[in-house]
């Protein structure tokens, strides 16, 4: 069996053995609670689980793991890890189409839409909007306290030290990520862009702390962590994870405006009409003529764009260079991580598999 195969199979076990186990422990609230649980049994399951095999790679570029082994011991507390990432991953999306008022994720509802729809149909009294909001709220804040669960008893089974490690690397990661969300928010407010070279920089720092560190560099550092790493390993982890992490949000920014819906599970067109001041809007517009930028800031972010004007954004993207720029930075940074590892003091093999993950979560289509 491919190791990768494996793994997904223990990890989607894991998962499904923490819900069980959590669905047995609320069994007294009565069945009224079943339709929660089963949106966030029906939410995990499946997915490229990416967060989670680079925690696994963390692991095992500092100490040897048997992914063929028993699931318990050692490979049972990076199982709790990653797992751990997953459902943080799940929460903090099911957060963040709360805050896009994203109608589809991994094509299908997205969780508010998904509460709405079961008060619609039962024909509830109140407002099933609220409903929705109020029920994906708490389901993302349900996942996060699971994994927060989920990843101490990680930490309490790993040596002390590296439990202790581990267990900061998450705490920084969250606090980041919710910093990182708020910013994104905030740059959507503003009336203005700033000036090209300060929108870069601060369209960066949202790509960052939003995605690019808790997608990549965190994961490394945690499974690293518990591997017992030392300060020059997590070191050479974190200039390699870095870079991946801000590559991978860059394809992501690109598949938010160009990708195929049917593959991504979420219309192409989202990033617009939030008005998402990402890495690719910010060099759109700089290089477009004074009118021309002015519509297309008016554009931007208006949820009422027909169709034709999608595409008009979208062509204008293209014509502006800038998706050949943000390619060009993907390939830069994946060349600036892979060249980070040369030299590194980690497992050759799991160098091997970082290098091709990367390449991989990079590349991707959906």
């Amino acid at each position: 069996m491919e190791e990768t195969t494996r793994l997904a199979g223990l990890i989607q076990e894991r998962i499904d053995d923490t819900l069980a186990a959590h669905r047995g422990e609320l069994q007294p609230l009565g069945a009224d609670i079943a339709p929660l649980l089963d949106e966030a049994a029906d939410y995990l399951a499946g997915g490229k689980r990416l967060r989670a095999r680079f925690a696994v790679l963390g692991y095992r570029a500092v100490r040897p793991l048997d992914v063929f082994g028993e699931p318990s011991g050692e490979l049972g507390v990076v199982l709790d890890a990653a797992c751990a990432l997953e459902l943080f991953h799940a929460a903090a999306l099911i957060h963040d189409d709360v805050i896009d008022r994203s109608d589809t994720r991994r094509g299908r509802p997205s969780a508010h839409r998904h509460f709405a729809s079961l008060h619609d149909d039962a024909g509830w009294r109140g407002s099933a909007e609220h409903f929705g909001l109020a029920g994906a709220i708490l389901l993302g804040d349900l996942l996060q306290s699971w994994a927060d669960e989920l990843m101490q008893r990680a930490c309490d089974r790993a040596a002390a030290a590296a439990g202790r490690a581990a267990r900061e690397h998450f705490n920084r990661m969250r606090s980041e990520v919710a910093a990182g969300q708020y910013l994104d928010v905030f740059e959507e407010q503003q009336p203005e862009f700033a000036p090209e070279q300060q929108q870069l920089e601060r369209s960066t720092l949202v790509l960052v702390y939003k995605s690019a560190k808790y997608s990549v560099e965190a994961p490394l550092l945690i499974g690293a962590a518990l591997a017992g790493a030392d300060e020059e390993q997590e070191g050479a982890l974190s200039e390699f994870g870095l870079p991946v992490g801000v590559a991978f949000q860059l394809r992501d920014d690109l598949l938010g405006v160009f990708g195929d819906s049917d593959l991504t599970g979420k219309p192409a067109s989202d990033d617009l009409l939030e008005g998402k001041r990402t890495v690719l809007v910010t060099l759109s517009r700089t290089s477009l003529p004074d009118t021309q930028r002015r519509l297309f800031d008016e554009m931007l972010g208006d949820p009422t764009l027909e169709a034709e004007q999608i595409e008009m954004m979208q062509r204008t993207i293209r014509d502006s260079g800038a998706v050949r720029r943000v390619e060009d930075m993907i390939a830069r940074n994946i060349d600036r991580a892979e060249a980070s590892l040369d030299f590194a003091p980690l497992d050759v093999g799991a160098k091997e598999r970082l290098i091709d993950l990367a390449r991989r979560s990079t590349r991707r289509v959906a």
